[in-house]
């Protein structure tokens, strides 16, 4: 996982962000990574109180693609309280994984 310069907010992603932090997963239809990603970062949001998960269908928004530089799916961006990334990862992520990144940003 690395950290970028990316700051989202309600009006970028079409949902409102988790209180304490957001997972916003960025998919396409055809990947099955996706499924699974989806599934993990499901089951942590619900795990971790005041964190929220979104997904964005990457096809549908590439305008958001491009701007935050996502290169392939599933890519996971980890937000603090105020839209602002603390860690991204490409690929499937393991449980483990996104609960020690949303230890940066709570």
């Amino acid at each position: 996982m690395t950290v970028g310069e990316v700051t989202l907010g309600t009006e970028q992603l079409g949902a409102e962000l988790g209180e304490r932090a957001t997972l916003v997963q960025f998919s396409s239809a055809f990947c099955a990574p996706c499924r699974a990603t989806r599934r993990v970062l499901g089951d942590v949001a619900e795990l971790v109180p005041g964190v929220s998960h979104i997904e964005i269908d990457a096809e549908a928004r590439l305008d958001l693609v491009r701007a935050v530089g996502v290169v392939r799916t599933p890519t996971v961006l980890v937000l603090d309280a105020h839209g602002r990334e603390v860690r991204r990862a490409a690929g499937q992520p393991r449980k483990a994984d996104v609960i020690a990144a949303l230890g940066e940003a709570v």
